[in-house]
């Protein structure tokens, strides 16, 4: 293999995402690689991601594009891959983890807590929207749609008071410094499962022997092992990933944790479970199987304490 074709999204954000990949598959491999842009539903709807079902809708284009042949790996975020395999396709790779937290970019300086009442505060995820509308019942919520640019771009207009936005995007394009203004604890605001971290999905065939080094060389194994904990919560649930779920596993001391809540869109009902498991090593297949262990164990509390009743898992994929 001369050149390694690496399929992306086309907005700046999955850009600069892809250019660190590419950079590393070209280090490990030591062949030239290009990328591949690609055009998603996601990215040219302006409809709201609950209408358009959220799961799939900016990974379908790069799978369809990565069968038929167009790219030979493809760069997601996590949190957006449906957990529903694809025919043909898996993870070849789960590089590791940036910040998993969401950041509040406010005017004047304002935290979630010293917003004025009645703010207006911009975002296009249903669960961010309930857990919003959970913390500051008095807020008014706008969904939002757009690029990160965009999305900043109302606050400074003054058309928004805030809007919060993945820790990560922002770190990966250089703005977190200067347009957050609050960084909100896993503890207290879970976020999406994968949030985060990135994926790179292949062709389910004997790889290049470059490209499986490359591969092997960026997977993190503790990323792989707390992603997959969050994730399998979605696939027990059979929810997908607009729903109003926040995960968070962390590997610790020996042990994964791993702590789910699932959230009412009005923000009024919420259930919460926490688990842990104990790997038999840190093995990529140990922390796996921990992984489906643990996950199980809280969807059926999340399930047993009525998450189905008051919260919109199912989605069509």
């Amino acid at each position: 293999m001369s050149v390694i074709r690496v399929g992306t999204r086309g907005s700046a954000l999955a850009l600069a995402q892809t250019q660190t990949i590419a950079n590393r598959i070209a280090a490990s491999a030591g062949v030239e690689v290009e990328i591949v842009p690609i055009e998603t539903h996601g990215d040219v709807s302006t409809e709201s991601l609950a209408s358009l079902g959220g799961t799939g809708v900016f990974a379908s284009a790069l799978r369809e594009a990565l069968v038929r042949g167009d790219c030979d790996v493809v760069v997601h975020s996590l949190k957006d891959l449906p957990t529903d395999p694809f025919p043909g396709l898996v993870i070849g790779a789960t590089p590791k983890r940036a910040d998993a937290r969401d950041a509040l970019c406010a005017r004047a300086g304002f935290t979630l807590e010293s917003l004025p009442d009645g703010a207006r505060v911009g975002t296009g995820s249903p669960r961010r929207m309930a857990q919003l509308r959970k913390a500051r019942p008095d807020l008014e919520i706008v969904d939002l749609r757009g690029n990160i640019d965009t999305r900043l771009g109302r606050v400074a207009e003054g058309d928004l008071d805030a809007v919060v936005l993945a820790a990560a995007g922002l770190g990966r394009l250089g703005r977190l410094d200067d347009a957050s203004t609050e960084l909100l604890s896993l503890s207290d605001w879970p976020t999406a499962p994968g949030q985060g971290a990135l994926a790179l999905e292949v062709r389910d065939e004997k790889l290049d022997r470059l490209l499986h080094t490359a591969l092997a060389a960026i997977n993190h194994g503790t990323t792989e092992g707390a992603t997959t904990a969050e994730r399998l919560v979605l696939a027990h649930l059979e929810a997908g990933c607009a729903a109003p779920i926040g995960a968070t596993a962390v590997i610790d001391d020996g042990l994964l944790f791993l702590t789910a809540t699932v959230y009412s869109p009005d923000g009024l009902r919420s259930v919460t479970s926490s688990h842990a498991a104990t790997p038999d090593s840190h093995s990529a297949l140990h922390l796996v199987e921990a992984a489906r262990d643990v996950a199980g164990r809280v969807a059926t509390d999340l399930l047993a304490g009525g998450a189905a009743e008051f919260a919109p898992l199912k989605v069509s994929k």
